[in-house]
């Protein structure tokens, strides 16, 4: 994007815009270089007019939640990103188990919210990090559950602003997967969940809490698991432990000793060094198991030729 560009949105959204922003600030991995422009809408015809000023001058656009599940270049993105972690946050669980969730709220948060009106079936995601809308374009899960088991429908913008409403009927999830308009962003959804024993509904969710705590590396910031398992019965965690890579450092970055599938941040990574661990573990997985694993997280700002057997 121009100046003409960045000086337009910095005068017309002065309270939410913010110039050459380290995404560094707004991302779980704690790596990243500066956003030509961040904003941080907070109201719904904010979001609609922004969406329309980035298309009709074609500007290079990406929308984020908390920040979790993202890797950004240190070189920074040439675009403007929308983060919606201050907007869409309604929030209502009805008595039949119906959850109208807006896309900026903490997955926790409903969740919690979920779990104290008795419903069923979401406490396995109660350590998932991040929004509702992007643990839904992602269809996240743990321990065997998925989000989108219990989706209805949703509503979004598309790149000009206009509403859209989706139903089940109408999306496709997969693992880690949806058919959501990639160009669209979510603005809420509909969930229908059961009612069930509170007693059993707070012993899984504190069954699946201690294996995160047992079995990740939660005091390290990191983007939670890097690659997708390859299968049901095959752990990309496995194979990279297998391929001897826990540990291995690079620079700032480590593949955690504790869970393979993490790589954190020590303390200092730069984006180089977490996209050289990377590479080595799909050069490794590969040579040993002629597997090829598929990237989870979203890689963001990096030129072609970095990402080059990545991708």
């Amino acid at each position: 994007m121009n100046k003409d560009n960045q000086d337009y949105i910095m005068k017309n959204y002065p309270q939410i815009s913010f110039p050459n922003e380290l995404m560094k600030k707004h991302s779980t991995f704690g790596v990243g270089g500066p956003a030509k422009v961040l904003l941080l809408p907070k109201k719904e015809i904010e979001v609609k007019n922004i969406l329309k000023y980035c298309n009709q001058n074609k500007i290079k656009t990406c929308f984020i939640g908390s920040g979790s599940n993202l890797l950004f270049s240190d070189e920074g993105f040439n675009g403007v990103i929308i983060s919606l972690k201050k907007a869409f946050k309604n929030l209502a669980v009805s008595d039949d188990g119906f959850i109208k969730v807006g896309s900026g709220v903490i997955l926790v948060k409903m969740v919690a919210q979920a779990i104290k009106n008795n419903i069923k079936g979401l406490e396995s995601l109660s350590g998932v990090p991040g929004t509702l809308g992007g643990a839904l374009y992602m269809n996240a899960g743990a321990y065997g559950s998925e989000i989108s088991n219990y989706f209805i429908s949703a509503r979004l913008l598309d790149i000009n602003g206009d509403e859209v409403t989706l139903t089940n009927d109408d999306v496709s999830f997969s693992y880690r997967k949806s058919t959501f308009p990639s160009s669209h962003i979510l603005v809420e959804a509909i969930f229908k969940c059961e009612k069930g024993d509170i007693d059993k509904i707070l012993s899984n969710k504190n069954k699946f809490s201690k294996s995160r705590r047992n079995n990740q590396p939660l005091k390290y910031r990191s983007a939670g698991s890097v690659f997708k398992n390859p299968s049901q019965k095959i752990a990309a965690g496995y194979l990279i432990d297998q391929s001897g890579l826990k540990g291995v450092q690079k620079g700032g970055a480590m593949i955690s000793d504790k869970h393979a599938n993490f790589i954190v941040n020590l303390g200092d990574a730069s984006s180089e060094d977490i996209l050289y661990l990377i590479k080595l573990i799909k050069r490794k997985v590969i040579k040993k198991f002629n597997i090829e694993l598929e990237l989870e997280i979203k890689l963001l700002g990096f030129k072609e030729n970095m990402l080059k057997d990545i991708v």
